[in-house]
């Protein structure tokens, strides 16, 4: 009996011996999360990169913990490539946590590392792609990494814009209870055409009143006494005016002035169900003379009208980029976010996928119940709409309907920042919003109420 017990044991210690050993290999060799790892994290379509923006965060990287199939203290590592492959990786960041933060200043680097500049007068490129994974490595027992998948990253440098481009701000602006409640906020812009000494304003009024002014100021100021189409300085020289969109045309030569309705919008079932909603409203752009939509598109079709009538409106039948009257001419467009450009010089347009910025809050759809109201770039870096009807309450801005990469004002100082309790609080009224992602102290805005 002492002789089979002792072999027993002798046994069992050897199936032991065998089983540490296999065990110890599986260790070695099976040391990968069961669902693998991923970014959790939504990210943008587009990021605009200024410097002006470098000390906020341009992205959130965040994922689940790995699961190695034992428990195991758990290392993550986030690698940038410049090349994509990650021959060149290097390590944006280490945690043993669930989320790595870059800034826009970091993302700058890296551009500028790709070959990437805003100068428009070098051969670079000012758009292209940075890319990422995250590596996540087990504890101490030796066990094999793992990466996500690489994630790229789509970038903008907005180009420097220097003496305006195509044509330039003029001094003149539009000033009065029918725009800006006489000067509450800056008065509607001017710009320069092809011909000398007229110049030209595309601006959205409501009822009441205008004249127009230089520099902001009442130094100079001109109205319409007789209401003869000549500007004249004399005593109550307001122009009445009814709400809508408008082209105001001023021949600084001889005085003479022109009010037309004048606008362009997107209209169809990839946005407004064929006018259900007033169109998508174009903005100009004077430093390329078009005039440009950041629009949130659905499944469907559209084209570009005037005054959101029908009459003259216009599609591109043979799908060219130039826009025609032909019959069957609807532009397909899938679900999106797209920055939409027309030139009505030539009739030519584009369509590209693009970052939107819109208003969201309680102050306008209930944080994001329908919707944002939409900010058009009408300039590199800088966004604005008008005619935007808020309610009382708070408010903020966010890229394409997403929470991710949201901007308030905590300090209430008129500069954007991501600081937590930045809400800002508006009062009901017609409002125009802007963002200037270029000014040197931040991210600028203003909501200018009528």
């Amino acid at each position: 009996m002492k002789y089979i017990k002792l072999l027993s044991l002798l046994i069992l210690a050897t199936i032991g011996l065998t089983s540490c050993e296999q065990e110890d290999d599986l260790v070695f060799i099976a040391y990968v999360p069961e669902e693998g790892i991923s970014f959790s994290n939504i990210f943008l379509e587009e990021y605009t990169l200024t410097t002006a923006t470098s000390k906020n965060i341009g992205e959130r990287f965040t994922w689940k913990d790995a699961y190695f199939g034992v428990p195991t203290n758990v290392e993550y590592e986030l690698q940038n490539s410049i090349l994509g492959d990650f021959t060149d990786a290097t390590v944006v960041g280490t945690t043993d946590g669930n989320e790595l933060s870059i800034t826009i200043g970091n993302m700058l680097t890296y551009a500028k590392e790709a070959g990437l500049d805003n100068d428009p007068n070098t051969e670079n490129p000012n758009t292209g792609a940075l890319y990422f994974r995250l590596m996540a490595s087990p504890g101490t027992d030796g066990g094999l990494p793992v990466y996500t998948e690489t994630q790229t990253l789509n970038v903008v440098l907005p180009e420097a814009v220097t003496g305006g481009g195509a044509y330039e701000v003029s001094t003149w602006g539009v000033v009065g209870s029918g725009y800006n409640n006489w000067g509450a906020f800056a008065d509607a812009k001017f710009y320069t055409t092809a011909t000398d000494g007229v110049i030209v304003s595309y601006v959205n009024l409501v009822d009441g009143e205008i004249k127009f002014r230089e520099n902001n100021a009442w130094d100079s100021n001109l109205g319409d006494a007789n209401m003869d189409g000549i500007l004249d300085s004399d005593a109550d020289n307001n122009i009445a005016v009814t709400a809508g969109d408008y082209k105001i045309t001023i021949n600084t030569n001889d005085n003479s002035y022109s009010i037309e309705e004048f606008s362009w919008g997107i209209v169809g079932s990839g946005y407004n169900n064929w006018g259900e909603t007033p169109d998508a409203k174009l903005y100009y752009d004077y430093t390329t003379d078009t005039f440009k939509a950041s629009v949130q598109l659905l499944d469907g079709e559209i084209k570009f009208r005037m005054n959101n009538t029908w009459g003259g409106d216009l599609g591109d039948a043979n799908l060219d980029g130039i826009l025609d009257a032909d019959a069957d001419n609807n532009i397909a467009v899938t679900e999106g976010h797209y920055l939409v450009t027309l030139d009505l010089k030539d009739n030519s347009y584009s369509i590209e996928e693009a970052t939107v910025w819109g208003a969201v809050g309680s102050g306008y759809n209930n944080w994001g119940e329908t919707p944002d109201a939409a900010l058009n770039e009408i300039q590199p870096g800088v966004w604005f709409a008008e005619n935007i009807t808020l309610v009382d309450g708070e408010l903020k801005f966010r890229p394409n309907n997403t929470w991710n990469g949201d901007y308030g004002d905590a300090n209430q100082d008129n500069i954007l920042d991501q600081d937590p309790d930045n809400n800002i609080a508006v009062t009901a009224g017609n409002y125009v919003i802007s963002i200037d992602f270029n000014d040197a102290d931040g991210p600028k805005y203003y909501l200018g109420k009528r």
